[in-house]
């Protein structure tokens, strides 16, 4: 039987530096024409589009 060999490790990858990880940011909301701001929601991180890990360039 052959020996079995280590299948390669995928590195460990680093957190969102804009979501801190967690996929989400807050995102103000607007309303009437003066687009008062009223108060904010969740939305996706646009930087790691909601996965929570830092982008690889």
């Amino acid at each position: 039987m052959a020996p079995r060999t280590q299948a390669a490790r995928k590195p460990a990858s680093a957190e969102c530096p804009v979501c801190k990880g967690t996929g989400e940011v807050p995102i103000t909301v607007r309303v009437g024409r003066r687009r008062r701001a009223v108060g904010q929601q969740n939305g996706y991180c646009l930087t790691c589009f909601g996965t929570g890990e830092a982008p690889t360039d």
